[in-house]
């Protein structure tokens, strides 16, 4: 019996080494399936149904993450009866896993982003939104996700580059809230997690120009999940993953982890266009529900021809500009949230959707002078980096901004405006967040852009939009007085 005894325990040994051999040595795949800067674009989400099943067809091993900016962007989700609710909905139904902030979910205020939190089946982590008030809630800054027998750790964090140490937003929408530098705190939670996880991600929505800084610094991470800047990455830096995957759900981030036991051996990462996939059934019918008001589908009017952003752009500044009886319009990049919109009808939700913010506008009496220094430091902005080196400001007036070698504009010219008093129509989110602002009055209105051009348009009946550039950047004339 005695050796019988030594026998089983003998077996039990080489049976437990064996499992032990086996894990350190198994092969196998992590997906991370990605979303970011949906903006409410439940048109799509048919088709992300379609690709998740898909995956999830093929492996159990699968986590489906967000990066934020789930809201504002589409009628449909941000005039329903609860604000952004059918995108929160769909997301349960589709089994998100975990999600951190964007900026525009402060967009309805913290309450209504706390009751919306409530609502969320999936984990919502931001590991730099620090608040101490009874309407916003207390959010875990990561947190630990098994898959299968791995432990995946990850992190959230949100932006607080635009100005004032909060989000790019309206200053109202953040009060009592506290943003710490979001890099330091990733940086802090990944060493916290790093040792305790198999796989560390960061799911970040501070922009992949300070996802890069980030990995610059700091290489505890395998991957950042990334979001806010709405641009394609696929790049390595200092060992780490960078990915982002656009925006408005044009594409999903596959990243695929491959681990040699608990140890990952390599990462792979790939934007899928959803435009390759057919609509699921199930989530078409849920978003056909959602976008079935009478009223949002009503045409307005129609546009001649196609119009690009930079249409777009030039229709909104010169509407402005003829509302407010001001001499000059402009309309800033990012307050154009459509890339464009077809020859043919025009919808009431096409135009809640190009300008999806409540935006007002404000007037400002500016000369040349001032309106050179604006335009200078918004190009050279050292803070909201994802807003400098481009023409920024659409104009109804020309101008051509003058750089040197290091893209630092160093001057402006106005062909056609001479130094005297100029009243400037621009919107007032230009107003309230722009810097270096030198005026003699304002005056704001109270009236939505977006009602004023969807009036405006009714009034015309037909446009015929403009999609001629008219701003340039010239860096042939410094660049040759350094050389």
């Amino acid at each position: 019996m005695k050796w019988s005894f030594k026998i089983i325990l003998l077996v039990l040994c080489l049976a437990m080494l064996g499992c032990l051999y086996n894990n350190s040595f198994r092969e196998q795949t992590v997906v991370i399936l990605a979303t970011n800067d949906m903006h409410a674009n439940i048109k799509n989400f048919p088709k992300l149904a379609a690709a998740v099943k898909a995956c999830r067809d093929t492996t159990d091993k699968v986590l489906l993450l967000d990066a934020g900016d789930r809201w504002t962007g589409d009628a449909y989700v941000d005039m329903a009866d609860e604000a952004g609710m059918p995108i929160i909905e769909l997301m349960n139904k589709l089994g998100y896993d975990a999600a951190t902030l964007g900026n525009h979910e402060f967009d309805h205020g913290q309450a209504h982003l706390g009751k919306v939190i409530g609502k969320m089946d999936c984990e919502v982590i931001c590991a730099n939104a620090v608040s101490d008030t009874c309407t916003f809630p207390v959010l875990k800054p990561c947190d630990i996700f098994k898959v299968g027998n791995l432990k995946v750790g990850i992190v959230g964090a949100v932006t607080n580059y635009e100005g004032g140490d909060h989000p790019a937003g309206h200053a109202s929408s953040f009060v009592g809230v506290r943003f710490p530098d979001p890099q330091e705190m990733s940086m802090k939670y990944g060493r916290e997690l790093r040792d305790k996880c198999d796989i560390m991600l960061l799911v970040s929505h501070m922009g992949d120009d300070r996802d890069a800084e980030l990995l610059n610094k700091y290489d505890g991470y395998d991957a950042i999940i990334g979001g806010h800047t709405h641009v394609e990455i696929d790049t390595v830096i200092n060992g780490t993953l960078l990915t982002q995957a656009y925006k408005r759900l044009k594409n999903v981030g596959v990243t695929k982890i491959h681990m040699k036991g608990k140890t990952v051996e390599s990462i792979e990462f790939d934007n899928y266009p959803l435009e390759n996939y057919a609509d699921d059934a199930e989530f078409a019918g849920e978003v056909a529900k959602y976008m079935s008001d009478p009223e949002l589908g009503k045409a307005v009017g129609n546009f001649d021809t196609d119009a690009d952003k930079v249409g777009l752009a030039n229709w909104m500044a010169e509407e402005i500009r003829q509302e407010v009886k001001a001499d000059i319009g402009m309309y800033h990049f990012g307050g154009v949230r459509l890339d464009g919109l077809r020859k043919g009808e025009v919808k009431f939700a096409d135009l809640y959707n190009l300008e999806p913010f409540g935006t007002t506008i404000c007037v400002m009496t500016m000369d040349r002078d001032a309106l050179r220094k604006m335009i200078i430091s918004k190009y050279n902005d050292p803070v909201n980096a994802k807003e400098a080196h481009r023409i920024d400001l659409f104009s109804t007036v020309p101008y051509i901004i003058y750089v040197d070698k290091q893209d630092m504009a160093r001057d402006v010219q106005f062909p056609g405006l001479r130094n005297k008093k100029y009243e400037v129509a621009v919107p007032d989110y230009v107003f309230k967040t722009y810097h270096d602002m030198d005026y003699t009055s304002s005056k704001q209105f109270d009236e939505r852009i977006s009602n004023i051009l969807i009036r405006r348009l009714q009034n015309y009946g037909n446009y015929t939009p403009d999609n001629v550039l008219r701003q340039q950047v010239d860096r042939e004339k410094f660049c040759k007085d350094e050389k």
